[in-house]
């Protein structure tokens, strides 16, 4: 496993960050625990979380599974999205960041959260009730750091400002939805990343599973699977006619490497130099075990240049690719 800094912070997490959002939905405690093991002996040390996954039912399998190894993971969780319809039970009041926090640590059994993401950019919220919020548990030691998750460059330039104008200790890192099918990142997310030294972990470097190459163009997608099921961020992303022929093109071009297209994806993410680990979310243990792998492969001059001919720098491999989970605003019409 490769150690690599959270940005300019002095914490080094694995290159391989464990996603545990299937946890307490689709994978039982038992597979739970094998791909907590799993993890732990191929060098993992980062995990990651959100109140929101499964209201809650994340955070207790994973506080169960790493009860007795807590003081050797770097714990990360989320709040923000609505844990019910109550109007102060999401977003980011200082009321709700407050109680949530102690929820979420009551869930994870653990006294400190090592990184609480904002989960998400809401665009009205006062973010200096937040930031100094989040101040007061940093010094509280409820937990050691703070990071943002779907958030705009601009709105990480603003949340850096407030922590200078608070005395707030600034986020260490961000979480995009970033891949080689979705390279709008690197436009701003990824140089404000850089140029205020956040470390960045991405997630869905597969995609949500396209960049495995299961999904066949013009086919129906397999049983078992998102697509299959009708899952609204994947027919709305990632399940495009134009992604599903640039994933076999792809999947052509890992086979005679000698690798799994998930792992090329997986890999052509680490490569950029200003991420620092990567998120792998497994439904089960065998999918766990096709990540590991990745962390060895070179990614080659020749492999930039293809995957710049599929998906050009700043681009999305198709138009409109916006996830319906995290929408923007676009023009807005006076009058």
């Amino acid at each position: 496993m490769q150690y690599r800094r959270l940005g300019t912070s002095n914490l080094k997490v694995s290159a391989l960050c464990l996603g545990t959002m299937m946890f307490g939905d689709q994978t039982d405690i038992g597979e739970a625990e094998r791909i907590v093991a799993s993890a732990r002996d191929h060098g993992v040390n980062f995990i990651d979380t959100a109140d929101v996954y499964t209201k809650g039912a994340s955070e207790e399998m994973v506080g169960t599974v790493l009860a007795a190894d807590r003081p050797n993971w770097v714990l990360a969780t989320k709040l923000g999205n609505p844990m019910s319809g109550r109007p102060n039970q999401s977003h980011y009041s200082r009321h709700w960041i407050i109680s949530e926090v102690e929820n979420s640590l009551k869930r994870l059994a653990t006294d400190y959260i090592d990184i609480l993401y904002l989960h998400r950019d809401y665009q009205d919220e006062n973010l200096e009730e937040a930031v100094r919020a989040l101040g007061d548990l940093i010094r509280a030691g409820k937990i050691r750091s703070f990071g943002l998750s779907n958030f705009r460059g601009w709105r990480i330039a603003e949340v850096v400002r407030l922590c200078q104008q608070t005395g707030v200790p600034q986020p260490i890192v961000c979480q995009p939805y970033y891949n080689l099918l979705n390279r709008m990142p690197e436009v701003e997310i990824l140089p404000a990343c850089a140029h205020y030294g956040l470390g960045v972990v991405p997630y869905s470097p597969i995609a949500r599973g396209v960049l495995t190459g299961k999904y066949l163009p013009g086919q129906t997608p397999p049983e078992n699977t998102r697509a299959s099921r009708g899952d609204k961020r994947i027919m709305e992303t990632e399940f495009r006619e134009e992604s599903l022929i640039i994933a076999q093109r792809l999947k052509q071009h890992s086979d005679e490497r000698g690798i799994q297209l998930g792992q090329f994806a997986t890999a052509w993410v680490l490569a950029n130099r200003h991420i620092s680990s990567v998120i792998a979310g497994p439904r089960t243990l065998a999918q766990m075990d096709d990540y590991y792998a990745a962390v060895d492969v070179k990614i080659a001059m020749d492999d930039e240049a293809l995957v710049d001919s599929l998906v050009p720098p700043g681009h999305a491999s198709t138009p409109g690719y916006t996830d319906p989970g995290y929408p923007f605003f676009g023009r807005v019409v006076a009058g």
